[in-house]
């Protein structure tokens, strides 16, 4: 199976090719939406903290930091840096200026790379139009939030009040959703994803 960015259709192939036909595929699509999918993301290990420690040194970090540079003396510079291959034992390493700046100029992105990427509604190519729409729909949601939260909406006489059909307990309405709200969080149409 294969995304077609620019005719934006799925292509499938090999063993998967009868997916193509949109009744089989619209089919194969009824039997995923039956499972409750379950997402298990372990935590990380030191917690949150921990792992923006680790990722920020990636995507905020320099070549080198100044604490690593011991001196600048007569057209060398010795910093530390750590071995590896012996226990991550600190050592000095002392290069001529050109050599060190040919090192540390490798670790310069080029001209028109992005060192930090978006995807989703943050995108670039996006975000003009869906951020907007976030924030519409956030507007939103507080607004239906803000009235369902009304004591009328708990009285037991409203419209608003239902009984579950399971249990026979009784059911508040949270949210109600537009058309808009239900388009989004409704599965994929399946005439646009078959190839």
């Amino acid at each position: 199976m294969r995304f077609s960015p620019g005719e934006g259709r799925l292509e499938f192939y090999g063993n998967l090719a009868a997916l193509a036909d949109p009744r089989i595929f619209a089919a194969w699509l009824r039997l995923l939406f039956r499972h409750d999918w379950i997402v298990y993301a372990k935590p990380p290990f030191g917690g949150p903290e921990h792992a923006l420690r680790y990722l920020s040194g990636y995507t905020h970090r320099v070549a080198i930091s100044n604490r690593r540079l011991v001196a600048l003396e007569q057209g060398t510079v010795t910093f530390r840096w750590r071995d590896s291959a012996h226990a991550n034992k600190q050592r000095l390493l002392t290069l001529p200026v050109d050599e060190f700046l040919r090192r540390f100029l490798l670790h310069l992105l080029p001209r028109g790379f992005m060192r930090i990427r978006n995807f989703g509604f943050l995108a670039n190519r996006r975000r003009a139009s869906l951020l907007p729409l976030c924030f519409q729909l956030l507007a939103g949601s507080a607004d239906i939030s803000a009235r369902t939260a009304s004591p009328a909406a708990d009285h037991p006489c409203s419209s608003t009040h239902r009984y579950c059909p399971a249990c026979g307990g009784s059911m508040h309405v949270v949210e109600r959703l537009s058309a808009a709200q239900l388009l989004l969080r409704s599965p994929p149409l399946t005439h646009l994803c078959a190839a």
